[in-house]
């Protein structure tokens, strides 16, 4: 997914851009934000309910051949439609960004950037099968940076993994998340590092 060198550059990074806030950073890359395993089974399902239709209509093939005609097309498409690519383009955009979205409010619950001092974390998360990218902040941050920011950043993030570059691009949009930071959440004489610097990978 990432190499432990890349790893190591964007800790680095996020080290460097703490240094100038009282903020938190926090990067979270995850192989997928969900499985949806059921995707399969229900276009699977979909088709083998179809598929008596024509057979009644166009043939006289007998009501236990066509049973077992649909057994086979429900066993035959639940298989092939597993292999993770097609499940994934089977999912529709709206379900996969909802489920990365969770995924994100979670993981922003899941390590800790809701409990710092002055309420200053900010959690970049990227989902790498759902192309998916995001950036939350708690209420020392959010509430006075234009959402636009974070959104722009965002976008210059999705374009530069597209162009795969997605090291570089993370590198950029953790040295953006700090100028922010360092504007609304300059560091303090007795700041501390509350949250770790590594990389979270969840595969």
């Amino acid at each position: 997914m990432i190499s432990p060198e890349d790893q190591m550059r964007l800790a680095h990074a996020i080290s460097d851009v703490e240094d100038n806030t009282s903020g938190e950073v926090v990067l979270v890359i995850a192989e997928q934000a969900g499985h949806y395993r059921a995707i399969p089974l229900l276009w699977a399902l979909l088709a083998a309910l179809i598929t008596p239709w024509p057979l009644i209509w166009l043939t006289s093939i007998s009501t236990s051949r066509i049973f077992l005609t649909q057994l086979a097309v429900a066993l035959t498409l639940s298989l092939a439609l597993s292999w993770p690519k097609l499940r994934y383009a089977l999912v529709p955009r709206s379900i996969r960004r909802a489920q990365a979205h969770e995924a994100a409010s979670h993981e922003f619950l899941r390590r800790g950037l809701t409990r710092t001092r002055e309420k200053t974390g900010v959690l970049i998360y990227l989902a790498l099968a759902e192309h998916h990218a995001e950036i939350l902040a708690d209420t020392g941050v959010a509430d006075r940076v234009d959402a636009g920011l974070w959104a722009d950043i965002v976008a210059d993030l999705t374009a530069a993994i597209r162009d795969g570059r997605m090291t570089e691009g993370l590198i950029e949009a953790i040295r953006r998340t700090g100028a922010i930071l360092a504007e609304h959440a300059p560091p303090r004489l007795d700041d501390v590092d509350e949250l770790p610097n590594k990389v979270i990978i969840l595969m």
